[in-house]
């Protein structure tokens, strides 16, 4: 078996059963890792910003990752069985171009969450090496580039050895945060203030099922016989256990540090474990982002070429094209993080707020799709032919997707952006995720269940 250094063939295609290898364990560790870092800390910190108490934004958390954990790790179990990207299973649902109304919007996710790991990268990389933040940003960009050319293998290999540094990290930074502060003071009084708490479930749900567009492309490689609930189980646990302990720490570390966290997330993360470990936790925050930022190179470059090829026909890449997709995401996703760094954390916030109404709908179109109407079988080649099975558009899914964005449209709260009319009858509340992940599964359900009577071919 070649090694984790060798350049990754394959890119949209189907994997074939010879190529399959590997165990559901190591989806544990690397989204563990993926979730287990800086970001993850920065998101926990909004659940705080957005005015909720410490103690109900720590439940808020455990909530919103156990409720966002089941779609995304739900996802990851589609990989084994089809051997495919998870945004060209897409095509199944919505038609070989009718999936480009998602992908696109799932491309921008890619650019989004890239784009933030660079500025959060990069402010370790600057600190490090006392170069500039901005060609820090375009160094870690790069790094990420080339770890997600050589692909598949590396990358598990990195979220393994980043999973173990998280832990010892997070464990030493944790403890510091707690013996170093006074926490009493900042968890008494715990008030709930309902509006800011439904904000902060789907601000951490969110960060799940965002998961969900390229969570099956890092289980496409494990073997075709892997079980589902091996895969499910897995991904959950480290998906929801590294989440919600990062989460957990960055909003009592905004709890208690306030003006000092914001805007300067990595120096104040740094800053608790003391001058004698600066430079070793910085080295640790740039791994620890690294993993998921290649993550998000890696997943995007195959919904860009996902895109592009529903025109072409193609069903592969060649190296060079496949390299010049991940150059192409890595450029874009460098220039967006040096352009948007100003302002990070207000960014970012309504960067989730965003992905969470349009990308709700897609899920729960393509979970309802695999699990109650075709029930895991389709017809790989299809996938492929807009004259083929799946066709070119599938209209009922296309109208699903849309009333699933529309009707959460009154319901959606995005500060200083936007108010429904039905959010100040629920008291500030936003829970138009919700409707996003129950209308539009329901429309697409009811609309095929008697178009789809026999079920496609099993993926060879």
């Amino acid at each position: 078996m070649a090694g984790p250094l060798q350049v990754e063939r394959r890119s949209i295609e189907p994997i074939p059963d010879s190529e399959r290898h590997g165990s559901p364990r190591s989806l544990f560790t690397l989204w563990f890792a993926s979730n287990m870092q800086i970001t993850s800390a920065v998101t926990g910190a909004l659940t705080v910003l957005v005015g909720l108490h410490p103690v109900w934004a720590l439940v808020a958390i455990a909530l919103g990752n156990v409720i966002g954990g089941v779609p995304m790790a739900l996802h990851a179990a589609q990989g084994p069985k089809l051997g495919i990207p998870q945004m060209i299973q897409s095509r199944a649902q919505f038609g070989v171009f009718g999936a480009v109304l998602p992908l696109i919007l799932v491309v921008l996710m890619y650019l989004g969450y890239f784009a933030s790991g660079n500025v959060l990268g990069g402010q370790a990389v600057s600190a490090i090496t006392s170069l500039p933040v901005d060609v820090s940003i375009v160094l870690y960009a790069a790094m990420s580039a080339l770890i997600a050319i050589i692909g598949y293998k590396l990358i598990h290999r990195f979220g393994w050895l980043a999973s173990l540094v998280s832990v010892v990290v997070f464990v030493y930074l944790t403890f510091r945060l707690v013996s170093t502060h006074d926490l009493g003071p900042v968890l008494a009084n715990a008030h709930l203030d309902v509006p800011a708490f439904l904000l902060a479930l789907s601000l951490t749900a969110s960060w799940q099922l965002t998961f969900g567009p390229y969570v099956a492309d890092t289980s496409r490689y494990l073997p075709a016989t892997t079980s589902i609930r091996a895969t499910f189980w897995w991904t959950y646990g480290g998906t929801v256990l590294g989440a919600t302990w990062a989460m957990s720490f960055g909003a009592l570390a905004y709890a208690v540090a306030g003006k000092d966290f914001k805007g300067h997330e990595v120096t104040y993360v740094v800053g608790l474990g003391g001058e004698a470990l600066v430079l070793p936790l910085l080295l640790a925050v740039a791994l620890g982002k690294f993993t998921i930022n290649v993550l998000n190179i890696y997943g995007g470059y195959m919904t860009v070429a996902t895109t592009m090829t529903a025109f072409t026909r193609r069903a592969a890449l060649s190296p060079a094209t496949r390299i010049g997709y991940i150059a192409l995401v890595g450029i874009l996703g460098g220039v967006l993080a040096v352009l948007g760094r100003g302002d990070f954390l207000s960014n970012f916030v309504l960067f989730l707020h965003f992905l969470l109404y349009f990308l709700t709908p897609w899920s729960a179109i393509n979970l309802v799709d695999f699990y109650f109407l075709r029930k895991e079988k389709y017809d790989l080649d299809a996938m492929y032919d807009p004259d083929g099975a799946y066709g070119r558009w599938c209209v009922p899914a296309l109208v699903a997707y849309v009333f699933g964005i529309v009707v959460q449209i009154p319901f959606s709260n995005v500060d200083k952006v936007f108010t429904g009319f039905m959010v100040p009858l629920l008291g500030g509340a936003d829970i138009a995720w919700l409707l996003g992940l129950v209308v539009p599964g329901l429309i697409y359900w009811a609309a095929m269940r008697n178009r789809i009577r026999e079920a496609a071919p099993a993926a060879s």
